[in-house]
């Protein structure tokens, strides 16, 4: 995996280039970055500060991305299908129509993000702070939502998605043992 600067990623970014698979880009500093359609596939993001950034449309198919901080991010259309997102902050970021399938969201921060039309089958949400989102037409089949926080969420089908009693509901209450 090769390490790569700020700098000459943005130079690249700036001249064209957009396939930057399996770089490394931890604890980097790109915050308001536009990188629209970059490839990040495989990389590694640990810790990336991108705050107000816009990788939408971007791949960001099993990169690294525990601890990130992409709050009020534009990551519409993103690819982050098996994805490691856990303790990310992703807070009212637009996540509309992003493809999560299999990610791991477990203790990531979504509070009021835009989830509408996002694939999220088979993630893992547990202990994920949920609060606020909108889940319109969100796919949840096999989500895990174990201690997840779905407090004030709108559009939220829980249908085919994995609860349990620790899961708190749009109403802020917890379902009751049977």
């Amino acid at each position: 995996m090769e390490k790569i600067s700020v700098e000459d990623l943005l130079a690249q970014y700036a001249r064209g280039q957009r396939d930057f698979e399996q770089v490394d880009l931890s604890c980097a500093d790109l915050f308001e970055a536009n990188l629209q359609e970059i490839n990040l596939k495989n990389s590694k993001l640990v810790q990336i500060y991108l705050p107000y950034g816009d990788l939408s449309q971007a791949n960001l198919e099993a990169t690294q991305l525990q601890g990130a901080q992409l709050s009020n991010t534009q990551l519409y259309y993103a690819n982050f299908a098996h994805a490691d997102l856990q303790k990310a902050n992703l807070s009212r970021s637009n996540l509309r129509y992003a493809n999560l399938r299999g990610a791991d969201l477990s203790e990531a921060n979504l509070h009021g993000a835009d989830l509408a039309y996002a694939d999220l089958s088979d993630a893992n949400l547990s202990d994920a702070d949920l609060s606020n989102a909108n889940f319109k037409k969100t796919n949840l089949t096999g989500a895990k939502l174990s201690n997840a926080n779905l407090f004030r969420s709108q559009n939220v089908d829980l249908l085919d998605a994995e609860f349990d009693t620790t899961t708190i509901w749009p109403d802020g209450h917890r379902q009751s043992p049977n």
